[in-house]
């Protein structure tokens, strides 16, 4: 199974059966005694094929998902417990490494040693509702329309949504840069059911970004079984807890995607012969996510904040994925392919997305005011859009001609250059801080730089590099 096979539990004695069906990732198993226990391991072929039970289906027969390619399984073959459940390492030797889901450093480094490990189960409950601390703190991203419009929460779900190539792995790149700089924390990445390429990629910009020390990475790609990516997520929660509750640090969790989760859950369930729900998902669609979410938390040891991509299938928010995961957030940044085809990046649309932390209460009268405004002003340029669009905006009133300027500086304004972008679009990177982002928006809601061309907004950090941009 792994070059780092934890110790067996004595307290469950080890059997031995033989498989006696097979059907693609489903393999059906027959014991004569000690009948395997629901999660627990199974292993074939010399520990070359894993298989976790999932099913009792008689006295003697369980039924599980193999978490490894099941090619030269038979009828016939010798199967054994291995008497513990799927485990994930924990420790600080895991920091700066890249694991797959059965705990296997896959970055071509060393082998960790295994007396600096400890492994425990992936299958945890969620932390007590006496453990959670209750009060709201914001969590600053150095994103200037995050930071305004959407704060997130620190402890906090937070969802990207968007169809495909609208930006979710570059924001989600982005903000794991801006961390560093104040987020004394230790930052883990879960690529579930997403390309190699990708994981490849993130693996050498954060060695380059001097960011690795800080940070764990996980990856089920997508041409890995079903069971494999449905269980990686459950793994990198396991880390996140280690490091909430052993070491007191706060944590930043990064799933991309939460869609293919709920994809391969998909995928087990039919495989198991499980009667499909709305539009072929799984029955325990909502279940399987609250499991994984709801060990997502603040609790007095330190904090788990998860930033998660979420992709839309065909931009419908309708999608049953979708609206189980909405459900679970504190915060929703919807990407908008619409402002991505108007070079408008971050392609965030600010009327559809939402926070939960935009209340007078937790980011101040002040800014919940300026934020107000702020939508207000975009929703009414929307509306005047098709008026524009028919008659031109020389047809609007003189206030509304302001208001469409305004509107128009404020999206500008809201692009902001990445550093995880450098190599593409020649321009550096900026961190902007929210006291610099709410005074940028202040003074062009109060019409201060009606003087430069709306050009000189874009792409842009604090409102201070304006003289450099005006043209």
């Amino acid at each position: 199974m792994t070059n780092l096979e934890p110790p067996t539990n004595h307290g469950s004695p080890s059997a031995v059966g033989s498989v006696v069906a097979i059907r693609g990732s489903v393999v059906d198993v027959r014991f004569a005694a000690n009948l395997p226990a629901i999660h627990q391991l199974l292993e074939a072929d010399n520990g070359r094929i894993i298989i976790e039970v999932l099913s009792q289906r008689d006295a003697n027969t369980v039924r599980g998902i193999a978490m490894t390619p099941t090619q030269g399984l038979a009828r016939g073959a010798v199967v054994s417990a291995k008497g513990f459940v799927l485990r994930a390492p924990v420790g600080k030797v895991i920091l700066s490494r890249m694991f797959d889901v059965f705990g296997n450093t896959i970055d071509g480094e060393p082998d960790i040693a295994s007396t600096d490990v400890q492994w425990r189960s992936v299958h945890n409950a969620p932390p007590a509702l006496t453990q959670r601390a209750t009060k709201a703190d914001i969590f600053e991203t150095g994103i200037k329309i995050i930071d305004v419009l959407l704060p997130l929460e620190r402890g906090g779900k937070t969802g990207l949504f968007g169809g495909a190539g609208v930006g979710k792995t570059v924001l989600l790149t982005e903000m794991i840069h801006n961390m560093i700089g104040h987020h004394n924390g230790v930052s883990i990445f879960c690529g579930i059911g997403e390309r190699s390429r990708e994981g490849e990629e993130l693996y050498r910009e954060m060695k380059a970004a001097g960011v690795l020390p800080n940070m764990v990475m996980l990856f089920g790609q997508m041409n890995e079984p079903p069971g494999a990516r449905f269980r990686v997520g459950h793994a990198a929660l396991t880390m996140a807890e280690y490091f909430r509750d052993d070491q007191h640090r706060d944590v930043l969790l990064l799933i991309d995607n939460i869609f293919r989760f709920i994809q391969a859950g998909s995928e087990v369930s039919g495989l198991m012969g499980q009667m499909p729900s709305r539009l072929g998902y799984q029955p325990t669609m909502g279940t399987e996510l609250a499991q994984l979410e709801e060990r997502i938390a603040n609790t007095d040891n330190g904090a788990i904040t998860s930033i998660q991509a979420v992709y839309v299938p065909a931009d419908d928010f309708t999608d049953p994925a979708a609206v189980h995961t909405f459900s679970h957030l504190s915060a929703s940044i919807v990407l908008s392919r619409k402002r991505a085809a108007q070079g408008l990046y971050p392609a965030i649309d600010p009327l559809q997305s939402s926070s939960k932390m935009a209340t007078p209460g937790i980011v101040g009268a002040h800014h919940y005011a300026l934020a107000q405004a702020i939508r207000s002003t975009l929703a009414q340029y929307a509306d005047l859009k098709d008026i524009i669009a028919m008659l031109g905006l020389e047809q609007l009133s003189p206030d509304d001609r302001k208001l469409v300027s305004r509107a128009r500086r404020l999206e500008r304004f809201f692009t902001q250059p990445f550093f995880t972008t450098e190599q593409f679009s020649g321009i550096k990177g900026q961190l902007v801080s929210l006291a610099d982002a709410l005074n940028g928006c202040e003074r062009i809601l109060n019409d201060e730089f009606n003087d430069l061309p709306e050009s000189a907004f874009y792409m842009i950090g604090a409102v201070d590099a304006l003289n450099a941009n005006a043209t």
